[in-house]
């Protein structure tokens, strides 16, 4: 255990020999001595005591221009164990302000309005002595601003940063750093509030560091404040465009406001949780909030000009602001004429238009597919400068009509300057056009009319015209887009043409008519018709009146010779009457009288006339023919009148009693056979053909009473007779 009387003896020992040490120190002023009492040895701390030194580096300055604050170097610091307590008091000579206590190194006291020149005095005193330093200053050159951080909101590629000045100072210059790599400097105000500045260019998605100071003559500069820390948002950015319809109440119109959020880097998985769209209509504030998974909003307005903002709020921060202005209403404005592209490439469509002097912000070009209304509009903004476009053919699809629009872009809003429209591939299967029934017809022409929208755009192709196809109905007909000889065709260039006369066709006949549409690729779908032309009564009876004309101009011109006319026709066409010729006996006849004339070849009977002349009065002796070359009997009477000679030429075939009449009348019997005496001549002859006739003319003695006129009797010869 402890002992405790020996401790007591340790520690009155440590006492004697503290009070020995002091003793040989008391011929020392400025020196003191304490005790340290220790457990383990004796401990006596001594320490030097001197007077107050005068201040040094005394200066006053002011951060608020209400109060001043002076600072000094109080010289050798007072030992901790020195109980000789010093004081510090400040003096304004030039004022009525009381003596300031103030702290060992610097003192605050109020500034006294309207003044500027202020003479202070600092005074030290102690036990030992004391010390005074005296200084004068203007106060307006004894200004050091203090900055305080108010706020730092970061953005995409910048950031707004405001800081709060003490005191009421106006006219202040303030320098800012964004990473002790860039200072920016600036004037500000700390009476109307906060300083605030915006920094820019800043890199997306990135750490910053940013300080200030201030100084209200650009000599003295305040103290940097602390560095603040921030960091940019991702790059999330809008791609902004509208739609504006005209609504049906008067100067009313209905913006569609569509936009489409464009993130790189790391912002390329960010995703919206909201939209703010605010719009300024006659100087007020308007702001709709939309979903996050919406990507547009309808707006009405008036004719007015009005301004749109939009902005993504994400999940950390918001993206860039997007502006659009949409142009006050111009009902003087007139749509420009659609021009037709041709066929886009397999790289796709290769836009160009005119350039124009008027954009400020470039173009614009919208497109979608025509007459589909499910289709989204699509959009892309061109730099100023450039008047081209070339969009890929993977974005389109073929046989699908799309329309460009081209707007140039203005401070006012944008204008539409072109519209262009085409297809990345035309097709060929365009539907068959609609025939108009009853379709006209004439014995040669057929008019065919058909209806077809060629500007509708669901067409897979530009319409270029019409084909129309002829054929004649028959058993091997072919289709209507053959290529036989037999097929005409009938082309119409126009396409809103739609008719067509087809002329030079048969009468009566029986035609198929086929009609489809043109494209770049051929003919279309066709639709077919079977028409017959009409019978042409008016030729036939052109054709009618005119051999009618032609028979009675003959009638009227053998009017006049009727007569011979009449005797020409009788001597060819009538036998006299009463005879009979029999066919098969006049040939037999003809043989057999071949062969008794060996010189004579028998031919073809080309003609065969008999002639028999009988009077009233009854024969009075047969007469026969034997001879069959030349036979001739003749009959006399004495006491007849002359003979009643009838020549061939005189026969009048129409009459059985003759036109001759005699006092006394004979009667002759005369037969001719002109066609079996022809002599036997080479085939070659020209006197072929020729005949010798004979006649037999037997005569008959008329009774005493006969009266002088004759009769004709008609008969034949047959081979009994011979």
């Amino acid at each position: 255990m402890y002992n405790t009387s020996k401790n007591a003896y340790f520690i009155k020992s440590k006492i004697t020999n503290f009070k020995k040490y002091t003793r040989n120190l008391r011929n020392y002023s400025n020196v003191k001595c304490n005790s340290l009492l220790s457990t383990s040895a004796d401990s006596f701390l001594c320490f030097s005591v001197v007077p107050p030194q005068k201040p040094r580096n005394l200066s006053c300055a002011t951060s608020s221009m209400t109060t001043v604050t002076c600072t000094w170097d109080p010289g050798r610091k007072q030992h901790p164990h020195d109980r000789n307590k010093r004081t510090y008091t400040l003096h304004v000579e030039n004022t009525d302000l009381a003596p300031i206590k103030c702290q060992t190194w610097s003192c605050t006291f109020p500034s006294i309005p309207h003044l500027n020149e202020y003479n202070v005095t600092v005074v030290v005193k102690d036990k030992l002595g004391e010390e005074a330093e005296s200084y004068s200053f203007n106060i307006s050159d004894r200004v050091f601003p203090v900055a305080e951080w108010d706020s730092v909101s970061p953005g995409v590629t910048d950031a707004n940063m405001s800081w709060i000045i003490q005191g009421n100072l106006t006219q202040l210059l303030c320098q800012l750093t964004v990473n002790t790599k860039a200072t920016t400097v600036l004037n500000c105000s700390g009476i109307n509030g906060p300083c605030k500045v915006k920094v820019e260019h800043l890199l997306p998605s990135t750490h910053y560091s940013t300080r200030v100071r201030c100084s209200a003559n650009g000599m003295l500069w305040g103290n940097w404040t602390q560095p603040e820390p921030f960091t940019t948002y991702p790059l999330v950015t809008l791609n902004l465009w509208r739609k504006i319809k005209q609504l049906s109440y008067p100067y009313t119109r209905q913006v569609t406001l569509l936009w489409k959020m464009d993130a790189s880097g790391s912002a390329t998985t960010e995703t919206a949780k909201a939209y703010t769209v605010q719009w300024w209509p006659e100087g007020k504030n308007k702001t709709v909030w939309t979903d996050g998974g919406q990507t547009q909003a309808e707006v009405s307005i008036g004719p007015q000009q009005c301004d749109f903002t939009v902005k993504a709020v994400l999940h950390a921060g918001s993206s860039i602001p997007a502006h659009i202005t949409i142009p006050k209403l111009d009902d003087r404005e007139n749509l420009p004429e659609e021009k037709r592209l041709s066929s886009g490439s397999a790289a796709g469509f290769n836009l160009s238009w005119s350039e124009w002097d008027e954009p400020t912000c470039g173009y614009t070009v919208e497109w979608c597919i025509l007459g589909d209304p499910v289709s989204p509009l699509q959009w892309k903004h061109i730099p100023e400068g450039n008047n081209t476009l070339l969009l890929p053919a993977g974005h389109f699809k073929p046989g699908c009509r799309y329309t460009f629009n081209i707007y140039g872009c203005t401070e006012n809003g944008h204008r539409l300057l072109e519209i262009q429209t085409g297809y990345s591939q035309e097709l060929g299967a365009v539907p068959s056009p609609s025939l108009v029934e009853p379709v006209q017809t004439t014995s040669s022409s057929v008019t065919l009319e058909w209806r077809y929208s060629e500007d509708d755009p669901s067409h897979v192709a530009f319409i270029t015209g019409y084909l129309v196809s002829v054929k004649e109905v028959g058993p091997n007909m072919l289709p209507c887009h053959s290529t036989a000889m037999d097929v005409f065709n009938v082309s119409v260039a126009d396409p809103r043409r739609k008719s067509v006369t087809v002329e030079g066709l048969k009468q009566s006949q029986e035609y198929t008519f086929c009609v489809s549409a043109l494209t770049k690729n051929g003919p279309g779908q066709p639709t077919s018709i079977t028409i017959t032309t009409r019978t042409n009564y008016s030729a036939q009876l052109v054709k009618i009146l005119t051999f009618t004309l032609f028979l009675l101009s003959c009638i009227i011109l053998l009017w006049c010779q009727r007569k011979l006319l009449k005797r020409r026709l009788t001597e060819v066409f009538v036998y006299p009457a009463g005879m009979s010729i029999k066919t098969p006996e006049l040939i037999s006849f003809l043989q057999q009288t071949g062969e008794r004339v060996p010189s004579h070849k028998m031919e073809e009977c080309i003609t065969c006339d008999i002639e028999i002349l009988n009077s009233h009065r009854p024969l009075l002796k047969p007469s026969t023919l034997r001879d069959p070359v030349f036979m001739s009997t003749q009959f006399s009477d004495s006491s007849l009148s002359p003979l009643c000679v009838v020549p061939v030429k005189d026969y009048c075939p129409h009459s059985v009693t003759p036109p001759c009449e005699r006092p006394a009348l004979q009667q002759i019997t005369c037969m001719t056979n002109r066609s079996y005496f022809y002599p036997m001549v080479d085939e070659s002859s020209q006197t072929r053909g020729e005949m010798t006739s004979s006649e037999v003319k037997p005569s008959f003695d008329l009774s005493d009473g006969q009266q002088s006129s004759c009769t004709v009797t008609y008969g034949y010869v047959s081979n009994d007779t011979l």
